[in-house]
């Protein structure tokens, strides 16, 4: 099974191209429906799992959701909520990993890719305010 970053390369055409956020947000999304999908079935686990796939696929939803903003105000927002669901989504993939003990290479390979995508939403957001990146 190709990974995320693989797959996201070879749709790009370009071994070395960077795919763009709605792109990279949507994939997300997809793996993170089938990361919780593939969890183990218990009565802990299912609130954990609901959390997640809601605020992992907010994501890409916010992003897409700027898109059809009324004014950059409203974009930026939208970019903000974005970012938000992002660190939520790092906050209940850890608490897979601590709290159900549930450890994979897809759970560790989805913890950086929300970071990198918190990273991303975080200098656009801080860009689209007018100040200066670190």
């Amino acid at each position: 099974m190709k990974t995320q970053n693989a797959q996201l390369k070879a749709q790009s055409g370009e071994a070395g191209a960077k795919p763009d956020l709605k792109r990279r947000a949507y994939l997300f999304a997809v793996a993170i429906v089938r990361f919780v999908r593939g969890l183990p079935a218990s009565r802990g686990s299912a609130p954990i799992a609901d959390q997640l796939l809601r605020s992992g696929t907010s994501i890409g939803a916010n992003v897409i959701e700027a898109q059809g903003a009324s004014s950059r105000k409203d974009f930026t927002r939208f970019f903000e909520y974005a970012l938000k669901s992002a660190h939520e989504t790092k906050y209940w993939l850890c608490l897979v990993r601590d709290g159900l003990e549930f450890r994979s290479a897809e759970l560790d390979r989805l913890l950086a890719e929300a970071g990198e995508l918190g990273r991303i939403l975080g200098a656009s957001t801080l860009t689209l305010k007018g100040k200066p990146t670190r």
